[in-house]
């Protein structure tokens, strides 16, 4: 509001006719002031066809005739000529600071915003001038366009943000899951380990038992050959002491007993020990370890077919469990069960529990042309066990007897090759291993630490490959472990 005052009162105390602040000023009739110097020139420059001479601001006629000085006017154009208004005065709102008239103008040379009166100034003579109201339509489309660009920069540096933060949050997820896995895997190999010392402890143990036990017996039996000889000695002693003739008359037989006893050393035991420790394969076993960790990353998740169960076999309700039930004639044959998925292409990976049968066939059959399982043809042959070879479509191993385990290959005779599997540790859990494209069939042994059985090379799968099962004539459960349990 002061401001605007100060405008006012700069515009009051100026002239009319110059434009610049009064000099002299004079005041006519009608109230308007103008300069002493610009009212003298004016008499002569411009008068009325009539000879008379009217104002320069509302046109009345007659008035130079008495014009009369006004001096408070002339002491405040005085003071204004001295004082310079502030530069902020008048630019804070919409009024020139130093004209004080509206700022309608926009100086495209000097970038300011100016009045009419600054536009014919020395300043800005000659300089292309806009309207204001124009320049400001356009400054606030560029705003605008600049505004809606930056803010989908904004946007754009917001997402990249977001998105780095994912991969942050990614990464160290991914991290951390190397983390436990490196752990998971070291703290296996660390129970390998804890498990070879025990079983490698428990033999010694057991030899320690053994030959301590045979030392205590033969110290029992020559404490027992001393105290007989303390007494055989004891008594040719007192006998020494007899008569001739009662000696010589004693049918005792302790003399002859005396002539012929002989002591009877123990059984010599030897100084080195049987069990002699020796550091496992610690590379193999890492081997072994990371082999089975690779193949168990295509653990497929399998049931058992019903459709094709013989009624020898009885299946759980999930169909992951099937045992052998003794109901038949000895002659009906077990064709086992496959599982209810088939694979053409891929890797495939599934573990079965076996701890409690003493006999079962496992592994992977695929039908070969004009055959459904082929081994039924040989149901009624005595070596029936021998049908399961890859030349009937069969790539399996099997246990018979509680403690044979075979495998069964081709052969270039018509009988087949029967391989013995030696098993240092009992599989009590089996893991096969399907490679479809490279043609191999491995078998695990879970229970000692994933160690290789045997391993089919060169299979010939001419069509869908399925996983087969035989509990054969063993009626404990053979049971599909779940993924990863």
């Amino acid at each position: 509001m002061a401001s605007k005052v100060l405008v006012n009162i700069q515009e009051e105390a100026r002239c009319p006719i110059c434009l610049k602040h009064l000099i002299e000023p004079l005041t006519l009739g009608c109230g308007h002031s103008f300069c002493q110097a610009c009212i003298a020139r004016r008499k002569k420059s411009v008068t009325s066809p009539g000879g008379e001479n009217t104002c320069f601001t509302c046109n009345i006629r007659n008035l130079f005739g008495n014009p009369r000085a006004n001096q408070p006017l002339t002491d405040i154009a005085k003071e204004l000529r001295e004082v310079k208004l502030s530069p902020n005065i008048g630019q804070s709102g919409e009024f020139c600071a130093h004209h004080g008239e509206k700022l309608l103008l926009f100086c495209e040379v000097d970038r300011k915003v100016i009045c009419w009166l600054c536009e014919r100034s020395q300043e800005h003579r000659g300089h292309r001038t806009l309207l204001m109201d124009e320049v400001t339509q356009e400054c606030q489309d560029k705003l605008q366009a600049a505004l809606q660009r930056l803010k989908k920069e904004q946007e754009e540096a917001e997402k990249l943000e977001a998105d780095l933060r994912e991969e942050i949050i990614s990464w160290k997820y991914q991290v951390q899951t190397e983390r436990e896995r490196i752990q998971t895997e070291f703290n296996h190999l660390r129970r390998i380990l804890d498990s070879e010392e025990q079983r490698e402890l428990q033999r010694l143990d057991g030899e320690e038992k053994m030959i301590l036990d045979r030392l205590a017996e033969a110290e029992d039996e020559l404490v027992q050959q001393t105290q007989l000889v303390k007494e055989l000695i004891s008594d040719l002693e007192c006998r020494s002491q007899w008569p001739v003739v009662e000696l010589l008359q004693d049918m005792s037989g302790i003399m002859k007993w005396g002539e012929i006893w002989t002591l009877k050393k123990p059984k010599t035991v030897s100084k080195k020990l049987k069990t002699v420790f020796r550091a496992p394969d610690l590379s193999g076993m890492l081997q072994s370890f990371r082999e089975l960790t690779d193949v168990q990353h295509h653990w497929v998740d399998l049931t058992l077919d019903s459709g094709n169960l013989n009624l020898n076999l009885v299946l759980s309700e999930d169909q992951r469990q099937v045992m052998s039930v003794p109901i038949w004639p000895v002659k009906c044959y077990n064709y086992g069960i496959l599982g209810s998925q088939h694979f053409s292409s891929g890797k495939h990976y599934w573990e079965i529990d076996v701890s409690k049968k003493t006999s079962w066939i496992l592994g992977v059959y695929c039908r070969k042309r004009s055959m459904k399982f082929a081994v039924r043809k040989g149901s009624n042959s005595p070596n029936v066990f021998s049908k399961y070879r890859p030349q009937y479509g069969y790539w399996v191993i099997g246990l018979q007897n509680e403690f044979e385990y075979n495998v069964f290959e081709d052969s270039s005779s018509s009988d087949p090759k029967v391989l013995a599997l030696f098993m240092a540790i009992p599989p009590r859990r089996v893991g096969i291993f399907l490679d479809y494209e490279a043609g191999t069939v491995s078998f695990f042994n879970i229970t000692n630490h994933g160690s290789l059985i045997y391993k089919f090379s060169k299979c010939c799968f001419s069509q869908p490959a399925f996983p087969y099962f035989n509990p054969w004539k063993c009626t404990a459960p053979m049971t599909l472990c779940p993924p990863n349990c």
